[in-house]
This record gives C-alpha cells, structure tokens and sequence, in this order.
C-alpha cells in the first residue's frame, strides 16, 4: 500500500496531477480543491489511495490524511464509489462535507451532482455516528475531532507562550470550540485573550 508520493508536478488539470518521482510519473485522481491548492506549486506531497481493479490500477490523491479518511468513510457507503466520493469532495471542502453529516443535512448533499435523496440519507445514516464520535477503535478517527484538536492544541501553546497559565488557557480554548467548534485558530486565540 502507497501511503503518499512526493514529487514535481509535470501535468495538472482540474480532475488529475501527474507527481514525477524517481523518473516516474504518477498519475494520480484528485479533487478540485486539491487542485486549486497545486496550482501555486511545483512540487507537491500527496497522500494516496489506490484502487487495484482487474483492468487498472487507479490512485486518488489528497492533501492531508484527514481529507483521505474522509474519502474512506464516503466510499465505505454502499453505492458510493471512488468517483462520486471525489465529485462529493470536489463539491465542498472536508470540514463542510463533515458538518453537513454530523447534522444530517440532507438538502445540501442532495445538492451534490449525482447524488439523489436516497444517497444523501444513506450517507448521513451510515457516517453520522462515525463522524460525531469518531470510529470507536478503527483507524480511522475523527476527522472533525481530530481537526480539533490541532486548532485547540495551537491555540493553547499560543497563549502560553503569551504568558497565561496552561490549565486556564486550556479550559477557556475548550469553553469557546464547544460554542464554536469552527473557529480559526486566530479567532479562537483573539476569543481566549478576552475571555482569560
């Protein structure tokens, strides 16, 4: 199993990358915001999934392991395959596709090329539980957590590298994402300075 390849971009459309490594080319399906992303690029480190079918070995690229899970989690509902998982990704960015699930937005998945109300509900049943609270001892864990948790961790070492005490810092930066789980890390530093 491929986990990423690093490499020169040498062709880049909106739908595919091509990464040269090693006197190798890889071509490599990706989403549009992956795309808009490598556009200001030369080189790129793209984590990888790799469908083996009996006529084609295909690969899938993303950004980040988080986009990558994701994907795993959309092409793990029946009748979601590779492809319509990555017009779903194309469509919106993870953090939104996340969001929709976690509170069974139907109407803005429905929205999505190619996906019925049917798709849309089975999505959401299948994924919410796993996306709220994350996918109880698997590999996989969750995504919306896990993005979390680097706002939350960033935010705090700011504030104590500002002077404030750890323990504080921690529990206003915890107060504030229960709130607004969203917030950028510069937001949720400006919130915690006025709050501490």
């Amino acid at each position: 199993m491929i986990d990423y390849i690093k490499g020169e971009i040498t062709e880049l459309t909106p739908a595919n990358v091509v990464l040269e490594t090693g006197n190798i080319g890889y071509f490599i399906h990706i989403t549009l915001p992956t795309f808009s992303v490598l556009g200001q690029q030369t080189t790129a480190k793209l984590f990888v999934y790799e469908v083996i079918r009996e006529d084609a070995h295909v690969l899938f690229g993303f950004l980040s392991k988080t986009e990558r899970q994701l994907f795993l989690l959309l092409i793990s509902v029946s009748g979601i395959g590779a492809n319509t998982a990555r017009v779903i990704m194309s469509s919106y960015s993870a953090q939104e596709i996340q969001e929709m699930i976690a509170s069974g937005n139907v109407v803005a998945l429905n929205a999505i090329k190619g996906i019925g109300t049917k798709t849309a509900q089975r999505i959401i049943v299948d994924l919410k539980d796993k996306i709220v609270k994350g996918v109880g001892g698997s590999e996989m864990p969750n995504v919306i957590i896990s993005a979390q948790s680097e706002q939350k961790e960033e935010a705090v070492s700011a504030l104590v590298m500002l002077g404030y005490n750890a323990a504080a810092s921690q529990k206003v930066v915890d107060k504030i994402l229960k709130d607004q789980p969203t917030l950028k890390v510069e937001q949720l530093i400006k919130l915690a300075l006025k709050m501490i």
